[in-house]
């Protein structure tokens, strides 16, 4: 597999602090492959759930070491039932019973999100054969948002010409209030901070400063508004700008941006996206990937107390080794 500069770079940043990073998903061969790059880079300990036999024969096929990785069947793990308590107790006011707890814990997803909870993992990454629910509804239950006052939210890294972006929302929130598009736009230049970019937020719109009307341009149009207002009441203030409305060219091209958003300290040189919806947001990551061979990492979680990163189940493995080096460099505190 050819590694491509901005990868090799998150695969050289998480070797240096070594996070532990669970697999849900050990019958996918694409794990098993990404597994197997990332202990080679020794960029994270990584647990796989799943048959350890099948897991240890496809390795010992393909001459690959398992030094470094734990290969953990739930259903046989001596923490079953530990973990089901833990997750008793989190979810008892929620109607939940201690037998209810015992069969969700054998759902490998919950299994290794509660690792994480129990402190015997840092970050998760699944979604290769799962839905984004299925890898997102237990990360809500059990990891929860870091910030009460904001909701969670994802984004793509999406790399174009060796120049990552961040792209948001791309699957989670379907249709974002204004309230919901500032928090995206706060939590983005974060994950842009996080990555060594310095963040120049756009609020995407079919329209530039009013040269459109409607709802929707309304909508980005407070949205922005509202969080302008909040970057200057956080410690973002000063690290990040956020601007809009914006059409996608002037947000990315300057000359568009002179004759469209002139002034603007974004326009022409945005490197955070957030668009108006996610319908727009995830043709538009998936069209620059398969169109143009973009590298696209995600989707990313937003806002939570620990990483648990999705997958798209299109992913290819080197999509997965970034997806495992990024929820790495993420657990890095």
């Amino acid at each position: 597999m050819e590694i491509s500069k901005f990868l090799n770079s998150l695969l050289d940043r998480a070797s240096k602090d070594k996070k532990t990073i669970v697999l849900p998903e050990g019958e996918d061969e694409r794990i098993l492959q990404a597994a197997h790059i990332i202990n080679e880079r020794n960029a994270a300990n990584l647990i796989i759930l799943g048959n350890e036999a099948e897991i240890k024969a496809y390795y010992a096929k393909n001459n690959w070491s398992l030094n470094g990785i734990r290969i953990i069947k739930p259903e046989e793990s001596a923490k079953l039932e530990e973990y089901a308590n833990l997750l008793y107790e989190l979810r008892k006011a929620k109607g939940m019973t201690l037998e209810d707890a015992r069969k969700m814990t054998l759902n490998y997803n919950y299994f290794g999100t509660l690792m994480i909870k129990a402190g015997d993992a840092d970050g998760l990454v699944s979604g290769a054969n799962h839905s984004t629910a299925d890898t997102v509804r237990p990360a809500l239950q059990i990891i929860k948002s870091a910030h009460k006052d904001r909701s969670v939210s994802s984004a793509v890294i999406l790399v174009a010409n060796d120049k990552p972006y961040i792209f948001s929302d791309c699957a989670i929130i379907i249709n974002p209030t204004e309230q919901e598009l500032a928090d995206m736009a706060l939590a983005s230049a974060e994950t842009a901070i996080k990555f060594g970019l310095d963040p120049k937020v756009a609020m995407l719109s079919y329209s530039t400063y009013g040269s459109g009307s409607g709802g929707m341009v309304d909508k980005v149009r407070n949205a922005t508004k509202l969080a302008q207002e909040m970057l200057e009441k956080s410690d973002l203030n000063g690290k990040a700008l956020i601007d809009g409305e914006l059409q996608a060219d002037a947000a990315l091209d300057m000359v568009v941006a002179k004759k469209k958003a002139p002034g603007s300290k974004v326009a022409g040189q945005a490197n955070v996206m957030i668009f108006p919806c996610l319908e727009v947001g995830n043709i538009g990551y998936k069209l620059l990937q398969r169109l143009y061979g973009a590298e696209a990492y995600g989707p990313i979680m937003q806002g939570m107390n620990a990483p648990v990163n999705d997958l798209s189940r299109g992913a290819l493995v080197e999509d997965i080794v970034g997806m495992i080096a990024i929820t790495a460099i993420q657990a890095v505190k």
